[in-house]
């Protein structure tokens, strides 16, 4: 009786052991700088946030932070005529868009950096060749210098007119929660990088 109860006290003692630890998965991290403020007694942690913003979008429509409040959305910056890597971003943005872009939560921003030549006429032929919905995806458009400020200090994208040289874009997606906090860039030019992307926004649209 007594090696019984010991034999089973044993096996209890092993497979308690051996339970698999379920690790808790951690959120994803705000890019960007961060400022520590005195609250009272204690301090915050103020993160980087994307600025306030106002663009005309494909269908005519006002575009600000606002529209993109109540989820999480993917910006990026191409222009209609780029011949290099825009082709190559749009492809994978559209795998994320058949994918996953039917989350309610979710929704796409696509700044041109050549507003001269991509009118609102010009994004909305553009937005109709992908066959994607103006709901949901957003081209916009707007003042030159207002875009290019937008990328380089609130998005931290590199964007440049080298006049003859042409334009040049940072080829990365980013990920902006309902916050404006960016919780991820990557390279949208390489699908596993892109895939990564996919994961990650279905952690944040589960935190939010």
């Amino acid at each position: 009786m007594i090696r019984s109860v010991i034999a089973l006290a044993l096996v209890t003692l092993f497979f308690y052991e051996c339970k698999p630890t379920i690790k808790k998965e951690l959120p994803l991290p705000k890019l960007g700088r961060f400022e520590i403020v005195k609250n009272g007694d204690g301090v915050d942690t103020v993160f980087h946030q994307i600025e306030d913003f106002k663009f005309v979008d494909q269908d005519s429509n006002w575009v600000t932070n606002e529209t993109f409040s109540k989820g999480i959305y993917i910006a990026d910056f191409f222009f209609t005529t780029c011949p290099d890597i825009c082709p190559k971003m749009k492809a994978q943005m559209l795998r994320v868009y058949d994918s996953i872009g039917s989350e309610p939560s979710l929704m796409f921003l696509s700044h041109t950096i050549d507003p001269k030549h991509d009118s609102v006429a010009v994004l909305k032929d553009f937005s109709e060749r992908l066959g994607v919905d103006g709901a949901k995806w957003k081209f916009v458009t707007g003042d030159k210098e207002v875009i290019y400020k937008l990328g380089q200090t609130s998005y931290m994208a590199s964007i440049a007119d080298q006049g003859a040289a042409g334009l040049t874009h940072s080829g990365r997606f980013f990920l902006i929660d309902k916050n404006r906090h960016i919780r991820g860039a990557y390279n949208g030019t390489d699908a596993e990088e892109v895939n990564v992307m996919i994961g990650d926004i279905k952690k944040l649209l589960n935190e939010n």
